[in-house]
């Protein structure tokens, strides 16, 4: 996959360079989320690093794709914004340390396998604190038997994210929406918070 995105982020337009994502402007532009130290996992084309940055966050892009990174960087020197893009994997993070008061992922962890999912749990929980929020979308709808074959790599099950990250977050759904008439057939929005035990 990862020579899809190069090219993807390197030589197109993706298909979901949207600008930022509505509910994290909708969560933000609330005060649900203030201004804080963030890091966007699996930046992309960045808009929501841009977003966050131009809204005083202090804010980093990961991505595993140099193309996304360079494109990031890019983006945010057009934008007049300060923000730091680093080339990582976030089911083996390298080059990512500290902890953050925010944490993003728009359709990060559903492109990956379950035992890359839970690769990617291991490495970005220790990113986190008490009381980190943890912004996160995936596609998400009751598979039907016809896409079982490869739906674990790319969208999650209902129920999933609460499985994996109910032990160390409250999670709270902020959007859902299921249309089996449409393709992908769902989505959600989580906003989790983590839990006060110690990591």
């Amino acid at each position: 996959m990862k020579w899809f995105y190069e090219l993807v982020y390197g030589r197109f337009r993706a298909p979901w360079d949207i600008g930022p994502r509505k509910e994290l402007v909708e969560l933000v532009e609330s005060g649900r989320i203030k201004p804080c130290k963030a890091i966007d996992l699996g930046s992309g084309t960045a808009s929501n690093v841009v977003f966050l940055a131009q809204r005083g966050f202090d804010v980093t892009g990961v991505d595993f794709a140099a193309a996304a990174v360079e494109l990031g960087r890019k983006r945010a020197a057009e934008a007049g914004v300060r923000a730091d893009f680093i080339r990582d994997d976030l089911t083996d993070l390298r080059h990512v340390s500290g902890t953050f008061d925010l944490l993003v992922d728009y359709g990060t962890l559903d492109d990956l396998s379950p035992p890359k999912r839970d690769q990617y749990l291991r490495s970005v929980l220790p990113l986190t604190h008490p009381k980190s929020q943890f912004v996160l979308y995936c596609f998400e709808w009751k598979p039907r038997w016809w896409e079982r074959p490869f739906f674990h790599s790319f969208a999650c099950e209902p129920g999933e994210i609460e499985r994996r990250f109910g032990p160390h977050f409250d999670i709270e759904c902020h959007s859902r929406s299921v249309d089996y008439s449409q393709w992908p057939a769902g989505q959600a929005v989580y906003l989790m918070t983590r839990k006060g035990e110690s990591k």
